[in-house]
Order: structure tokens, then sequence, then C-alpha cells
């Protein structure tokens, strides 16, 4: 199998194009990075450390808030620490929920140590047999343009797996209070009633 070729950032960057009004979840590390790095925004919920829980609270959102988009944006790393998360979505089949998983086969953060999609697991087939309706694996350039309106358009849960390329990129770092960001991301989707909510 052929290498990746595809580079996050771009990936991410056509695809949010047309994100809209949607909400988005990071995950920890690069993934927090990389949606920052499109502009940081108060219905951005960076997890920074809360490795394996994105899915899940993308999950918790998208029930709370059936009438808005919610597209997680994770790694394999993470995916992989969180594989009953797709169960419960399957399950529950959340309409207005989607992850993009950006997956360059390593644990970045700990040391790039490899992952188990670089040894056959295929994030997309497990996802398709939770009962995710729509899946994807998107490893070329072609697919790109599709990418974002299966995230943001597609009837859910959608799982889209995006081979990118193992890089280093420079850090584009959001507010790190996770007080501060929960009471942000609180106020832009309730007002400012939600700042005094417990």
């Amino acid at each position: 199998m052929s290498s990746p070729t595809l580079h996050r950032r771009a990936v991410l960057k056509t695809a949010f194009a047309k994100r809209g009004d949607a909400l988005a979840v990071s995950g920890l590390g690069s993934a927090t990075w990389d949606l920052a790095s499109l502009g940081d925004r108060a219905d951005n919920f960076y997890l920074w450390g809360a490795m394996g829980n994105a899915a899940m609270i993308g999950l918790g959102l998208a029930i709370a808030q059936p009438e808005r988009r919610v597209v997680v944006v994770t790694g394999d790393g993470e995916m992989l620490m969180g594989l009953t998360a797709m169960t419960t979505i399957g399950a529950r089949r959340p309409a207005n929920l989607a992850i993009c998983v950006l997956d360059n086969e390593r644990y970045t953060e700990t040391g790039r140590q490899p992952t188990a999609t670089g040894m056959g697991t295929d994030l997309a087939a497990v996802a398709a047999a939770c009962g995710f309706p729509k899946t994807a694996l998107i490893r070329g350039e072609a697919e790109i343009g599709t990418l974002g309106a299966l995230l943001f358009e597609a009837a859910g849960p959608i799982m889209a797996v995006v081979k990118v390329v193992d890089e280093d990129l420079p850090m584009a770092v959001p507010p790190r209070d996770g007080g501060y960001l929960k009471t942000r991301f609180r106020i832009g989707l309730l007002g400012e009633t939600a700042a005094t909510l417990p």
C-alpha cells in the first residue's frame, strides 16, 4: 500500500470551508492544534489531554443539540483508545454527528510509536460494523473535495478516516484553561445566561 500524501491542515482547511455554524470538538495534541490553525472560535471545544473522549463528547453534544451539526476532529491513536465510543454512537445514530480521524498511523504525542491502523486496522470498516450508515477512507487528493460535504451535510453518524503524512507542524495553541473553554463554549451555544448555570 502506498504511503499517505495528504497534509492534515490542508485537508481540514478545504473541508472546513463548509463549516457554517457547526460545533467542533478536537482531541488531544495535533487535532487541537490543527483545528485552532483554522482560527480560534467560541464554538470550538478543545479537549487537550482527555485522550479517548473526543467522540463521546461529540455524541453528547449531538444529542443535546439536535439542530446543530457536530464535527469531531481527532487522531487515530485517540480513536483507537476510544473504540467503544463507536459502538455507542452506532447504536444511538445521531444524524448530526460526524467524526474526522486524521490518521498518520502514529501515536504522535507520545513518541510516534506505530498504531494498529498502520498494521491493518481499518477504522472506517470498524465504524461501519458498529452501525455507522456512512463511512469513508480517504487517501488521495481527488477525494478531498467530497470531505466537506460528508462532514457537514450528509446524514450521520459519519466516520471519515483521512490517511495523512506523519509530519511535524508548528503548534497553533488555543486557550488551555479548561474552565474558560467550557464557559466560553456554553455562552456561545446557550447565551450569556449559561455563564451562571452549574
